[in-house]
């Protein structure tokens, strides 16, 4: 039987923009949130608008930011290209942003033209961002106001610490690749076999309360003898959910551990004022 692939999507990528050099043309409120998207990514930024054009937030990022370059004026062509890995437009000039997206693509350098979703070679999404989780959500460019709909509920449904979770396994699995370096071949198979059953039979809440000694332990005892020990076999105890609450759209929600088929699972109790 032939696997049916559906077409019409992106490639969703996470793109490794350290250090890389990032043009924003415009400096109004979309341009705001480019910048702060691509500083989260470790970016050097150049700016290139007027003052006068300036969002107040844009003002704190050049301000407050050592990653940033700002110019006080208007695009002045195909040098203000040179040496730059992405460009980002944001500017309310229809003729003069597909002007820049054309010069973009002669120089092969990846471009975004914001609300011409035809003129991007990439888009933004929605994202969540927990530490080293960050979700997005992509609508091609269709409707950005669904997609952060889409992003609350999903929110919403997430683990509270699932962000410190990742980043006590990410510090397991450096302490384990220390441990049996290599990469590929029989060692590398059992690294990510051992991993995937760590991660399968702990509960996330449990892995966020990793520490030094517990990953120590875990790896003596689990690791070299080829077995996941609980928690309480390297020194824990296991983590009871804390009872937080969010307020979204009116509504109270707090979230309720419960248990289907053997596992923990989180749902979520909308309390909605009187009217």
């Amino acid at each position: 039987m032939a696997a049916t692939v559906v077409g019409g999507g992106s490639l969703l990528l996470a793109w490794q923009l350290k250090d890389k050099r990032v043009l924003i043309v415009g400096g109004g409120d979309v341009a705001s949130g480019r910048i702060e998207s691509v500083l989260a990514a470790d970016a050097l930024i150049t700016i290139i608008s007027p003052d006068e054009g300036l969002h107040p937030l844009t003002r704190r990022y050049i301000k407050s930011s050592e990653r940033i370059t700002y110019h006080d004026r208007v695009f002045a062509g195909l040098g203000d290209l040179v040496a730059v890995d992405m460009v980002l437009t944001a500017v309310d000039d229809v003729e003069k942003s597909r002007e820049i997206c054309d010069m973009c693509r002669a120089l092969r350098i990846p471009v975004n033209v914001a609300d011409i979703p035809p003129s991007c070679d990439f888009y933004f999404g929605s994202q969540i961002r927990d530490g080293p989780l960050q979700i997005m959500i992509s609508t091609n460019g269709q409707s950005p106001k669904l997609a952060n709909i889409i992003r609350k509920k999903i929110e919403l449904s997430l683990p509270f610490n699932a962000g410190e979770a990742i980043k006590k396994v990410g510090e397991l699995r450096t302490r384990l690749k220390e441990r049996a370096p290599g990469v590929g071949g029989d060692v590398g198979r059992r690294r990510m076999r051992w991993m995937v059953d760590v991660c399968t039979s702990w509960e996330i809440d449990d892995l966020a309360l990793l520490d030094d000694e517990k990953i120590r332990k875990l790896l003596d005892d689990g690791w070299e003898n080829n077995r996941v020990p609980k928690m309480e076999d390297v020194g824990g105890k296991r983590a009871q959910t804390a009872i937080s609450t969010r307020w979204m759209n009116g509504a109270l929600v707090l979230p309720v551990l419960g248990f289907l088929a053997g596992g923990a699972c989180m749902a979520f109790v909308l309390l909605r004022p009187r009217p």
